[in-house]
């Protein structure tokens, strides 16, 4: 940045504020991206406001980097953001409609041009919280977060994390070996790793899973000697799919979407959050029952010990709704932990899903117990995480909408 003895600033300021500040006192700085040839212009954050003459049509303008007392009027043609101009009359088409009213007036109420105000702030809030996620995430598929429904933000209180963070007095074991395959699926050495804890290889070789709901599933581990690419590796390679968190019209909250076409028996995401007891679970589910949250998953499969609570720590299974008629199903996954009582858990699609499709599962799993391996597995998804204690769960009702909806979660 070029030296100016008269310009000094404060030792804290945003990115936005240096770079306004840098045009302001015509200085240039590669790293901002404030040049010779850009020097005068000046970026949009928002639209506020619209009002137009006989000659013309005017936006108050809200700069990026500078305080709202700072806001302009200029004429339409003035400004080059049409995104932001598409943006402004679609959210002023929204508010004009829900008033009942036809057609664009010469100056808005101020009501609207309030809402709207507000309406560019989260969105704002939202593309920073979403910009944050992807840089968090350790996965190959994006995350995208959208709100048209009304003027929540991004939730508060919750930390996306990408693995399971283990609470305290918790140890995972570690796999002591691996298999020594040169091709897992082809030529399985003693059967690879589902064969050494007496299982079969859960995945074909386009790794959709091809074992029944309740059977658990075994992957080559950190110990194995076969590579990354390896089929029997699946769901340690994360989520693959560009994922759309956003907000239902139907009072279920935040639910997540896929942005893209998924095939039947294919791996989704995982359920992440903090491992914890079972009395932990309780103690914590007394607070969530008066919240209406739903966010403790029992880790049940052979023994009813630990539970997963992902209120505050998960990732984008966190915003996952219920279904009674899900595209989702559960499957227990053992990669480099030995301990049976906590298997890390996995979505699979159940079905064709489409682009543009809502992502849900059944929050509770009966299994049929076709034979003896399924019967280990009931997962629930509880409240207060009081899976064997029918009688003090509280009735929450279901919104799903399905045409087998069972009326209530629990």
């Amino acid at each position: 940045m070029g030296f100016n003895r008269d310009c000094s600033v404060p030792w804290k300021m945003s990115w936005d504020q240096l770079e306004a500040l840098c045009r302001t006192e015509r200085l240039y700085c590669q790293q901002l991206g404030v040049k010779r040839a850009n020097g005068n212009e000046f970026d949009v954050e928002f639209l506020c406001d619209y009002k137009r003459t006989k000659e013309e049509e005017f936006y108050l303008v809200k700069w990026e980097g500078f305080p709202e007392s700072d806001n302009t009027w200029e004429p339409k043609r003035n400004l080059k953001c049409p995104k932001l101009m598409k943006q402004f009359h679609l959210d002023l088409d929204q508010k004009l409609r829900r008033h009942k009213k036809c057609g664009i007036p010469k100056k808005l109420d101020k009501e609207v041009s309030s809402f709207l105000v507000q309406k560019a702030k989260v969105r704002k809030r939202l593309q920073r919280w979403e910009a944050h996620l992807n840089r968090t995430r350790n996965h190959p598929g994006r995350i995208f977060v959208t709100n048209e429904v009304d003027l929540e933000g991004p939730p508060k209180n919750f930390t996306y994390i990408n693995n399971y963070k283990v609470g305290q007095g918790i140890v995972l074991d570690e796999m002591a070996v691996g298999c020594e395959c040169k091709s897992c699926l082809e030529e399985p050495i003693n059967g690879c790793c589902p064969g050494a804890s007496l299982h079969r290889m859960a995945y074909n070789d386009r790794g959709q899973v091809r074992l029944r709901a309740g059977q658990p599933i075994y992957e080559c581990n950190s110990r194995c000697s076969c590579f990354p690419d390896c089929p029997n590796r699946v769901v340690q390679k994360g989520i693959q799919f560009d994922l759309c968190i956003f907000k239902t019209e139907n009072g279920r909250g935040w639910g997540v979407r896929t942005l893209q076409r998924i095939k039947k028996n294919t791996f989704i995401m995982e359920y992440v959050g903090e491992i914890i007891t079972t009395d932990e679970a309780e103690r914590r589910g007394h607070v969530y029952d008066r919240q209406g949250s739903t966010y403790l998953f029992d880790l049940d499969y052979v023994e009813d010990v630990y539970t997963v609570d992902a209120a505050h720590q998960g990732n984008i299974s966190h915003f996952v709704n219920h279904s009674c008629n899900p595209n989702l199903q559960v499957f227990n996954v053992f990669i480099d932990n030995i301990d049976e009582r906590l298997p890390r858990i996995a979505l699979f699609s159940t079905r064709s899903i489409r682009a543009g499709e809502e992502l849900t599962f059944d929050y509770k799993m009966q299994i049929d117990p076709v034979d003896t391996e399924s019967t280990k597995m009931d997962s629930s998804f509880s409240v207060a995480g009081l899976a064997g204690s029918p009688k003090k769960r509280i009735r929450v009702e279901c919104r799903c909408g399905s045409d087998s909806c069972r009326k209530y979660l629990f």
